[in-house]
């Protein structure tokens, strides 16, 4: 149990288990906190509507009548980048709020940014804090890993495709 007569001088929006819940709920955030399915349709519409972009750029270079293994793995390269910018968005956040919840010590600014200060966290704090990152952050930083690592062995597979064809 949190001791709630501990003096947390830190402003409520800028304390980590507050920044932790708001990116939680977060639009883009939320459903890489959620399960599976809705992770993956998340991306895969990301994914769908890059193609939106890469597919007429694709068709331009290589015309889908004459050239269509080009055009298919040259569009799906380029809407694959639209999913990798979202997803690193995703991973410099959720390791964000890592690190802010693991830190002992938690720098915030009281009125601007001329006068930050630091404070420590009472142990009890710092188990809680620890306790969200090893059960609530990581498995999503892991799931964002495996989608990144995903990615990789497509982009090796499309790179031996586009050799062979």
């Amino acid at each position: 149990m949190i001791d709630s007569s501990v003096s947390c001088p830190v402003p409520t929006e800028q304390q980590p288990v507050n920044e932790y819940e708001e990116l939680k709920s977060a639009w883009l955030f939320r459903d890489c906190a959620g399960n599976w399915r809705n992770y993956l349709t998340r991306i895969t519409w990301i994914y769908g509507l890059s193609w939106l972009v890469s597919g007429p750029v694709s068709a331009g270079s290589f015309p889908p009548h004459k050239y269509i293994w080009q055009f298919l793995l040259s569009g799906a390269a380029g809407a694959s980048l639209g999913s990798v910018l979202i997803l690193i968005r995703l991973y410099l956040g959720w390791s964000y709020i890592r690190d802010r919840l693991s830190s002992p010590v938690i720098f915030y600014e009281e009125s601007g940014w001329y006068d930050g200060q630091t404070w420590t966290k009472p142990e009890e704090i710092l188990t809680r804090d620890r306790l969200i990152v090893a059960y609530q952050v990581q498995p999503i930083l892991r799931r964002l890993q495996l989608t990144f690592a995903s990615l990789v062995v497509l982009y090796i597979a499309g790179t031996i495709v586009w050799q062979i064809f």
